[in-house]
């Protein structure tokens, strides 16, 4: 009866069976069409929503670059100098070898090696018997000669004796005269005094030994000035030949300064290492400064005035380029600029700053060109970071 009654039923509505019947026969085709429809809608949904991830991230991104904590420094001209720092020793003014003038034995020796003494001062003597003998006769015969030549002169007035006898005894007279001159200078070399104001370095000379002419007596050293010698390097020569002084730190005497004045440049170097010998004179009255001892020269090859420095570790280098970050409003722009002279932790800025610019010298390692940054301090002294 079921199957009698199926029939009926469904030619009682045949609008509704049709509908049915087309629905079934296009199913497959309406899925895929709601299946596309859905992965569109799903595709559209993902980029809008990849639009707005990718909006928060940049204005995630710029709030951050916004957060970069910055100090600035302002830039001032001021002056520089360029300094080369070497080393040299310490060399006393003079060095004297002083020589026995005269045969004799030594009979006294009235110094010590390190004393200080004055020019006169007696160093040592040399036994003088023999020499004070040959003086005596020396004198007994200037006496006779001198005797004679007045006598005869006197005799010559009254045409006693011819004129010859007379320039004979002239001469006798010089003679003599000459004799008893070198006798009273040998005698006086038998006292050996000190030529200059020195330090008796070395003392040759000992009582009861025989010296012969030549003979070492002491070696002495002029202390009062010294020379500070440093080695010039052949690439500095043309700068250093124009200096006139030179600081100089002495490390024994606690890195004491001194200046030194230009005494000396040798015209050739001194060693294979094309080192040029430069003298230093340097006044030593109290004899603090000794021979010997290690120096470092400050020397100032050049002035610069009006110069535009910068922190060395404001320069940031890529490839063979550098650069500094300046600030113009709250933004930072990166600027080309090319270097000069050292000196100390700074280096000169010779073209791309101008004075007035303010540049990052913190946080410029975390920007980027054109970024904000938040400004904490503005200085002018860039030690004041240092603090």
């Amino acid at each position: 009866m079921d199957s009698k009654k199926n029939p009926k039923t469904l030619s009682a509505d045949p609008k509704r069976s049709g509908l049915l019947f087309f629905i079934w026969n296009n199913l497959p085709r309406l899925a895929l069409v709601i299946f596309i429809a859905v992965i569109l809608s799903l595709f559209g949904t993902i980029g809008e929503k990849k639009a707005k991830l990718e909006a928060a991230k940049k204005e995630e991104h710029v709030d951050r670059k916004k957060l970069v904590n910055a100090i600035l420094l302002q830039l001032q001209p001021r002056t520089i100098h360029d300094v080369i720092n070497l080393p040299g020793t310490i060399e006393p003014w003079s060095t004297l070898e002083l020589m026995a003038k005269v045969q004799g034995a030594i009979v006294e020796v009235l110094v010590e090696e390190g004393d200080s003494v004055q020019v006169g001062d007696v160093l040592a003597r040399i036994e003088e018997d023999d020499y004070r003998i040959a003086l005596d006769a020396a004198k007994a015969a200037y006496t006779l000669a001198k005797s004679e030549f007045t006598r005869n002169q006197a005799m010559l007035k009254k045409r006693v004796i011819p004129s010859a006898s007379l320039e004979t005894s002239e001469t006798a007279l010089l003679k003599a005269k000459t004799d008893l001159e070198r006798a009273e200078l040998e005698l006086s070399r038998c006292t050996i005094t000190a030529p200059i104001d020195c330090v008796v370095k070395r003392i040759d000379a000992k009582v009861g030994a025989f010296l012969n002419v030549g003979d070492p007596l002491a070696q002495l050293l002029q202390l009062d000035r010294v020379k500070g010698v440093v080695g010039i390097p052949e690439s500095d020569v043309a700068a250093v030949r124009k200096v006139q002084q030179v600081d100089i730190t002495i490390s024994a005497l606690d890195n004491k300064h001194f200046m030194g004045k230009a005494h000396f440049f040798a015209p050739a170097p001194e060693t294979t290492a094309y080192l040029y010998r430069f003298e230093l004179a340097l006044e030593n009255a109290e004899h603090e400064i000794l021979p010997g001892m290690f120096l470092r020269a400050n020397i100032i090859k050049e002035q610069v005035d009006n110069a535009i420095m910068v922190p060395l570790y404001a320069i940031i280098s890529r490839s063979d380029a550098q650069y500094v970050y300046v600030v113009d409003g709250d933004e930072v722009r990166r600027q080309p600029v090319e270097l000069g002279i050292i000196e100390g932790w700074q280096i000169q800025v010779t073209k791309g700053l101008s004075s007035g610019d303010k540049i990052l010298i913190e946080g410029h390692r975390d920007v980027e060109d054109g970024q904000q940054i938040n400004i904490v301090k503005v200085i002018t002294d860039p030690a004041e970071r240092l603090l």
